[in-house]
């Protein structure tokens, strides 16, 4: 256990330490506390999981882990090797991966009575280490830190633990101009008192729900070889995200959060079903949602709140969940549309993202602060994935 606290992942979310104390407690948590699962299916499922998004970094940690917990050396040789029970939960976790919202009752009562025999509290705790290594993969990919590991070319950039940024195109004084300007649009949106019709408001979502749709690159058309060392581990490679926007008529609706919420709902159901595990969760939920120093960009005292809002919306807005009382237009304001394609990438195709893709994103902020924005990718993108599981697991049991 002493090994995750000290893996590279960790050091650079160490940046944040408030928050490094939740992501670690939930982590060990899940992995070797007492629960539903056992420890090789828990060590095999973060492999399953990080392998959806090509995270080989992840894999081999856990491949390791793993086999130190006593796991059978053959199950690394490929899904077809593994005990049907387990095999059971890929259709899960591919759909949880890239399209959440695809998840239905239909999955659920498939594990629990079918001749798998899953019980209930052990498909939560399934869902749960899926979703922390499927966002955390996004995490390690939004970092530059696969690059950095795989071509590590000095001591300082090891031990610091993010990439190093390399020039910029814009001048300083551009720079400047970028960041005072977004401070500007903070505050004007905080002294507006403005009252949007609900209509209004859901135009609004449509509005940046379509733009994300609409958001395309060289770098989410071409297709990412698969690495031969993950191949065995991913069952139907070519299943990946697809826009929610453009799901088709007879696909599932936008997911209202005031119609099944964290707060209200998956928190107390996941708590529950799983040993108290809710009460992490939340907790780093929170952390990652309200972690702030009042600064941004060497500048003091500045309220964040807004943007921080903004990307954590958008972020969940990807998945098609809508907070019914935030005003979308805000996000139009204040996230760049290079930002919104960096988010976007990030959460559905982070095995896409390159070194140059990190150090080309907010060139403004120190790397710590865009380290706090990955934080927020990591945390949105696994609430919206368990909002769907647990909403359907509520939808089975009643």
């Amino acid at each position: 256990m002493d090994k995750i606290e000290l893996d590279h992942v960790s050091q650079v979310i160490g940046y944040h330490p408030s928050y490094l104390e939740h992501f670690l407690k939930t982590q060990k948590f899940i992995l070797y506390a007492d629960g539903p699962l056992t420890y090789n299916y828990r060590n095999y499922l973060a492999i399953m999981a990080a392998s959806r998004h090509q995270c080989t970094y992840l894999i081999e940690l856990y491949e390791q882990e793993f086999l130190e917990q006593g796991g059978d050396r053959k199950w690394l040789e490929g899904l077809e090797y593994l005990p049907a029970k387990l095999r059971a939960i890929c259709t899960i976790n591919k759909i949880l991966a890239h399209r959440p919202w695809l998840l239905t009752t239909d999955h659920i009562e498939a594990l629990t009575k079918g001749r798998f025999c899953w019980t209930l509290a052990e498909v939560v705790h399934a869902i749960v280490i899926l979703a922390h290594f499927h966002s955390l993969s996004s995490f390690v990919f939004s970092c530059g830190l696969t690059q950095e590991l795989n071509n590590s070319t000095s001591q300082s950039r090891r031990q610091s633990g993010v990439a190093t940024s390399s020039p910029g195109s814009r001048s300083p004084t551009e720079e400047v101009k970028s960041v005072d300007d977004l401070m500007a649009r903070m505050r004007d949106l905080s002294n507006k008192n403005i009252i949007c019709s609900e209509a209004e408001l859901s135009t609004r979502f449509k509005t940046v729900e379509m733009q994300a749709a609409e958001l395309a690159s060289s770098s989410l058309q071409t297709p990412v070889e698969m690495p031969p060392k993950v191949c065995q581990y991913v069952e139907d490679p070519n299943f990946t995200y697809v826009d929610f926007a453009k799901r088709g008529a007879d696909m599932p609706t936008t997911f209202r959060v005031q119609d099944y919420s964290w707060d209200d709902h998956g928190y107390s159901l996941v708590n529950r079903l799983y040993n108290d595990v809710g009460y992490l969760l939340d907790a780093k939920f929170r952390a990652a949602y309200n972690l702030t120093y009042f600064t941004l960009a060497g500048r003091s005292n500045v309220d964040t709140s807004k943007f921080r809002r903004a990307i954590w919306n958008y972020i969940q807005c990807i998945y098609g969940i809508r907070h019914d009382d935030y005003d979308y237009g805000e996000v139009n304001q204040l996230l760049e549309k290079s930002l919104k394609m960096f988010i976007k990438t990030a959460c559905c195709f982070p095995e896409r993202i390159t070194k140059k893709d990190y150090d080309s994103i907010l060139r403004e902020l120190q790397h710590s602060e865009k380290v706090h924005v990955n934080l927020m990718i990591l945390e949105a993108r696994n609430q919206a994935e368990l909002l769907y599981a647990l909403r359907e697991i509520m939808r089975y049991m009643t």
